[in-house]
């Protein structure tokens, strides 16, 4: 499963289904026991609906009839009502509200693009074709087909959606838009509407993340459920640990199961304690109704302990506008969204403070303070930690200015 998203100011479009959809397939072989059996490979949080691209209102008609107001502007007055008609060109929407919400303060960030960063995203590819892409530094890997060129196979151009929240470069600009960003196409249409991906494939999507790209953050709008039947890590998780233990940032959607549905435990791999697990809010920093809710006992039952509870941290996730196929523009909801905005913040940060980059003499231990900085700065003046909101809602800002007061690790 891709992490989430819901189409909106059209209709709104989840992409990780309820546990109990029974579109939700198995990315691996059912007969091979302990793995991730229920591991959903479709995009985090998406309704099954068709998504539809915010068109642009091409003309907007004004007919003025009143020619009589003042004497002065008669002839001005008489050649409107002989035109007939005044053209407004109305640009899509925009979620902007999500980036203040998020606490992207311009003063605080000022310089900060992202530059320099490498950002690897897991999804369903990128349509490289929309204007907002044409200035990115982008490397793409395929592992459905052997195309060379950057295509997208999902379903819903899911990818691009994920893409554009961080590197869009007009209209609606990304979180980062000038980070190194590295796409690799590891989930595809099954032919029935279905992003489906086998778990493998997902391993070695993040493993050329690691090896290949040389990540300094991977963003996995995706996720498996846990499973209390599972006796032994699956290969995405291996290869998610294997990344952390490189002292690489890894951001997951905490899943969309929330509501009566709700399993009780964030998806799989944003449960890995360094993973940072990424719930979704909507507009007023309430939390998004179907963001999934985290357990702080582990399968094997050990006690969480922080920074490591789960989710971490919500962002932005509701009615999110973004690239689409086409070069459209499309709205949607979920913790695929929100993990995004996370994703963007971290590169941010690293920008700002790169000795805190992967490096050959590091080990996680950055991951684990960078981690303590984002919980004592979210947003949250009520509690330590909620099973669905996290350690509270992203400000960005407070975020990079606790990484500068923290000690060297």
């Amino acid at each position: 499963m891709l992490g989430g998203v819901v189409l909106t100011s059209l209709d709104s479009v989840e992409l990780l289904p309820e546990p109990d959809d029974e579109r939700i397939l198995s990315a691996i072989d059912p007969s091979v026991v302990g793995f991730q059996d229920e591991w959903r490979s479709e995009v985090t949080g998406w309704f099954p609906h068709i998504a539809k691209p915010i068109h642009r209102v091409r003309k907007k008609k004004f007919l003025l009839t009143n020619l009589v107001l003042f004497a002065i502007f008669a002839s001005l007055m008489l050649w409107v009502w002989q035109s007939g008609y005044m053209f407004v060109e109305l640009p899509p929407a925009k979620s902007e509200w999500a980036f203040e919400e998020a606490g992207f303060d311009e003063e605080v960030f000022d310089g900060l693009t992202g530059e320099g960063i490498r950002v690897c995203i897991v999804d369903t590819g990128i349509d490289i074709s929309h204007p907002s892409f044409k200035n990115t530094n982008l490397v793409f890997k395929d592992m459905i087909s052997n195309s060379n060129s950057p295509v997208d196979y999902g379903a819903i151009a899911h990818g691009t959606l994920m893409a554009g929240i961080l590197v869009s470069q007009e209209h609606q600009y990304g979180v980062s838009p000038n980070v190194d960003l590295g796409v690799v196409a590891a989930l595809s249409d099954d032919g029935t509407g279905v992003n489906t991906a086998d778990e493998q494939k997902i391993s070695d999507a993040i493993e050329w993340c690691m090896d290949s790209f040389s990540a300094d953050i991977i963003s996995l709008s995706l996720g498996g459920t846990q499973s209390e039947s599972m006796t032994r890590e699956g290969p995405s998780v291996s290869s998610v640990r294997k990344a952390l233990d490189r002292g690489i940032f890894v951001v997951a959607a905490a899943g969309n199961d929330g509501g009566n549905g709700d399993d009780g435990r964030v998806s799989v791999p944003s449960n890995v304690p360094l993973v940072i697990s990424v719930g979704a809010s909507s507009q007023g920093g309430e939390v998004w109704e179907n963001s999934s809710k985290g357990s702080q006992v582990t399968i094997s039952g050990e006690q969480r302990v922080h920074p490591n509870l789960k989710p971490e941290i919500i962002a932005p996730g509701v009615r999110i506008v973004s690239t689409g196929s086409d070069g459209q523009w499309y709205s949607s909801s979920g913790t695929s969204d929100s993990t995004v905005f996370v994703t963007g913040a971290l590169a941010l940060i690293l920008q700002d403070q790169p000795q805190l980059r992967p490096s050959a003499t590091l080990d996680n231990s950055c991951i684990g303070e960078v981690k303590q900085a984002l919980r004592i700065s979210a947003s949250n003046s009520i509690i330590d930690h909620d099973d669905l909101l996290g350690y509270g809602n992203l400000d960005a800002s407070a975020w990079l200015e606790q990484v500068r007061t923290m000690p060297n690790c």
